[in-house]
């Protein structure tokens, strides 16, 4: 169907400064001189054969024509951005930047992420291990996954899940002399310790939860990284204090357990969340990885509890 239009710069012209009321503002959000708008628009009346706007000593006012036509106009022009957003998605890198703290990234993240290669095997999926904080417009990254207390500003945030943090031990400690099945009998176990970057419960503070208060609760090794702390609880060196998402496959397969009641954990004061440009969700890859994080963190098997 043919279409029978004004010039666009014409109309993009009113649209402005029917919006600011002001042709010197127009002027300088379409980079142009005031003359530029006052021409074009005196030129669309005239073609219109409609008055737009009075135009009184130091002011401008909307006519009922311009009244009416305007939030068309910018709804149109919204549409026209919004068109030419989506062309440049498709003419982008298909290459998705996942920025994400290396123990998350290795110990929950990596095992999923082939599920989402196999549903768009167009994306390249590039990783960036940081916990640093990250810029989504100015640090080459397209999302981001971080742990934290929420708040973020200026990014589309998505909550993930809550983590809870609990004891967990290779099943051969559930064994031996001194079998592991009351809290009490970490006595005779090594603590494998997470040096938190931020303020969340220790093995001291668990302890004093549990009520153990004659249990040393500095004793065992210390790992800067949940991943080395897992990995050591693997080979059945300790029992880790850990947040329950990530060692969620590890307990489903078997490779470790949780060896007291579920009572005995303690919830965490910062959560995992997912960070995305506010214009991100334009972006075919983008929406796609976050349509598929959202789900997966929605069916994460926490082994029962």
């Amino acid at each position: 169907m043919s279409r029978s239009l004004p010039p666009l710069n014409a109309l993009r012209a009113f649209e402005a400064a029917a919006r600011h009321l002001s042709f010197t503002k127009a002027a300088e959000e379409l980079n142009v001189t005031p003359g530029a708008v006052s021409h074009q628009v005196k030129a669309l009346e005239e073609m219109l054969d409609v008055p737009l706007f009075h135009r009184l000593t130091r002011a401008l006012r909307l006519t009922a024509a311009g009244q009416a036509a305007l939030p068309t106009l910018a709804q149109g022009f919204d549409k026209l951005a919004q068109g030419v957003e989506e062309m440049r998605a498709h003419c982008e890198s298909g290459v998705l930047t996942i920025s994400v703290s290396p123990s998350f990234g290795a110990m929950w993240l990596m095992p999923r992420l082939e599920k989402f290669r196999n549903l768009h095997p167009d994306i390249e999926i590039r990783i960036d291990g940081t916990d640093r904080l990250v810029d989504l417009v100015r640090d080459n990254a397209d999302v981001a996954i971080r742990y934290g207390s929420g708040g973020y500003r200026d990014v589309a945030v998505d909550f993930l899940f809550s983590p809870v943090n609990t004891p967990v031990c290779s099943p051969v400690l559930l064994r031996g002399g001194h079998p592991l099945r009351e809290p009490e009998d970490l006595r005779h176990h090594r603590l494998l310790h997470i040096d938190w970057t931020a303020v969340e419960p220790t093995w001291r503070m668990w302890l004093l939860a549990a009520g153990l208060h004659d249990i040393d609760p500095t004793r065992g090794p210390h790992f800067n990284m949940e991943s080395m702390a897992v990995q050591a609880a693997l080979d059945g060196q300790g029992v880790a204090l850990i947040a329950d998402v990530l060692v969620a496959d590890e307990v489903a397969a078997g490779r470790l357990v949780h060896p007291f009641d579920p009572g005995f954990s303690t919830p965490l004061t910062f959560c995992y969340y997912l960070l995305t440009p506010k214009e991100g969700t334009l972006k075919p890859k983008i929406r796609a990885f976050r349509e598929w994080l959202l789900a997966e963190a929605q069916s994460v098997d926490r082994g029962g509890r």
